[in-house]
């Protein structure tokens, strides 16, 4: 089915106003129910899972250190939108169907708030996980200025649940942020970019079985999820009407499995200012920029003197990345930005030389480097089976840092793909990349270096929480642990895989 392009206006989802409010804290309460959107003009109302009645959910603007509490409210039907795999972990027929846990994507959070993959609660409550604490969530915010979003992350259906809508961006302010002059108010603007795939009577459509079916089991999980179509806020090609100045855009890849590698068909630069965990030291020109899923970036563009002009924001990466199917024209356009509204007042806002400093953490001050291998095997139905040091989510936890420390971790990619790498809790520093002998590493167990280090990208060289480890390369990070104590999780975000095993809990002890 052809959906015609930018006929439909971007949304931008609107600001949720907390319960009540004081000096220093706040309270909110977020509602998921089930709901109706519409995707695209020629697409009849879908059914999808919201917060607070829409999709994307309404976005939550806090303050650093402000102590906000949230209560998610899990109001949804008892069957699920979508086909449910009881063979996965933690989705087996012993819990029920529909269950929900958010996760704070990026937050700086005690334990029992992370959205723990078995804290999940159903509709009032009624049942719980095995690691469930509290109705009440308590987000810290002890961090700067940052892009950060949430999501659903129950145990074996965390898939099927964002797909379904469940996701939305939050947001961290602070007083440095305002000092900058960077576009603001309408003139900032969140982009969640996914991807989808809607049956002809514009309900979503997501895969029962892989393209090899296994016929022990009515329902499958898939290996990856790629949709047909992109889509924006929630809208399938959309347009925006900007003034000729200077625009901050939040991008975010909030795909199940998908990639972006995003540029402007005007071959303009973007400006990036920020990445996952606030801004960057100074901001750097970039033509394209590659998004892993649970990937930010923040970025300025500047339409000045492009009076009348449509300039596309265009994707080229392929599915898998990195070697997988190249894009199609519907997967390959992301939207459209139309310069056609009149400057409303002199645009004084800066693109700053200097954004804030970015102190690099020293490999010398690391007291651990833990080895940790990216792993690709078959379980007893011939399905591919992720899973991260060769350990399924029930082996024993491994990886123990203590509060305080600082530890390096090598990702060691066995695997074919490229797999977004995302750790609770902290944010890291992306310290290189380098080739390796995979096969001589299979059989000895030892790494064989096959060339030199390559430096991060320009959209790493800031604090991160997500990062994209490459097939036949070991990735190294640096990162140190706190300032919480307790269990926290890292996995895949190829919601795919994290479904299926490829997640591990970590415990920071004291």
């Amino acid at each position: 089915m052809k959906l015609a392009k930018f006929v439909d206006e971007l949304p931008i989802p609107a600001i949720l106003k907390p319960r009540w409010k004081d000096a220093a804290s706040s309270y909110y309460e977020v509602k998921m129910t089930e709901c109706k959107h519409s995707f695209h003009r020629d697409l009849k109302e879908s059914t999808v899972w919201g917060f607070e009645g829409g999709y994307p959910g309404p976005t939550l603007e806090v303050e650093s250190d402000e102590k906000v509490y949230i209560k998610w409210i899990n109001d949804l039907p008892a069957q699920h939108l979508l086909p449910v795999d009881y063979s996965v972990h933690g989705a087996h027929k012993d819990v029920p169907e529909v269950r929900t846990v958010v996760h704070v994507h990026g937050a700086c959070v005690e334990w029992e708030s992370d959205g723990y993959p078995e804290a999940w609660f159903t509709k009032g409550f009624e049942k719980v996980g095995p690691y469930f604490r509290k109705q009440v969530n308590r987000y810290d915010n002890c961090q700067r200025a940052c892009t950060l979003w949430y999501h659903d992350h129950a145990l074996g259906i965390t898939r099927l649940n964002m797909y379904a809508g469940l996701a939305g961006f939050y947001l961290i302010r602070d007083q440095r942020e305002r000092s900058l002059n960077l576009p603001s108010g309408k003139y900032e603007v969140p982009l969640m970019i996914q991807d989808k795939t809607f049956h002809p009577d514009g309900s979503l459509s997501y895969p029962k079985q892989p393209k090899k079916p296994v016929p022990e089991l009515e329902t499958s999980i898939v290996p990856e999820f790629f949709g047909d179509t992109l889509l924006v806020n929630g809208k399938v090609f959309p347009f925006l009407k900007v003034e000729p100045r200077k625009y901050r855009f939040r991008l975010l890849n909030a795909a199940n499995s998908r990639f972006f590698r995003l540029k402007l068909d005007s071959g303009q630069r973007m400006y990036l200012i920020a990445t996952e965990r606030g801004f960057m030291q100074e901001p750097v020109g970039v033509n394209e920029i590659l998004l892993s899923p649970a990937e930010r970036a923040e970025v300025i563009i500047d339409f000045t003197n492009l009076e009348g002009k449509h300039i596309i924001m265009k994707n080229d990466a392929p599915a898998a990345f990195p070697a997988g199917e190249s894009v199609g024209e519907d997967t390959g356009t992301v939207m459209q930005f139309q310069v056609v509204l009149p400057l409303a007042r002199v645009d004084t806002s800066v693109i700053p030389a200097f954004l804030m400093p970015v102190p690099q953490l020293h490999e010398q001050s690391s007291s651990k480097s833990r080895y940790l291998t990216l792993d690709d095997k078959m379980d007893s139905y011939g399905r591919e089976w992720m899973l991260l040091d060769n350990k399924s989510w029930d082996a024993p936890i491994s990886e123990n840092p203590k509060l305080g420390s600082t530890e390096i971790w090598y990702l060691i990619n066995l695997t074919k793909d490229s797999h977004p790498i995302h750790i609770h809790l902290i944010d890291f520093q992306v310290l290189d990349r380098r080739d390796f002998d995979v096969d001589r590493y299979k059989k000895e167990k030892t790494i064989h270096y096959m060339g030199p280090a390559h430096p991060p990208e320009p959209h790493e060289r800031g604090w991160k929480d997500t990062v994209r480890a490459d097939p036949k390369q070991v990735t190294r990070m640096i990162m140190r642990f706190g300032p919480f104590t307790g269990l926290y999780v890292w996995h895949c975000h190829m919601l795919e895989h994290e479904d299926y095993e490829m997640m591990r809990p970590f415990i920071v002890i004291r």
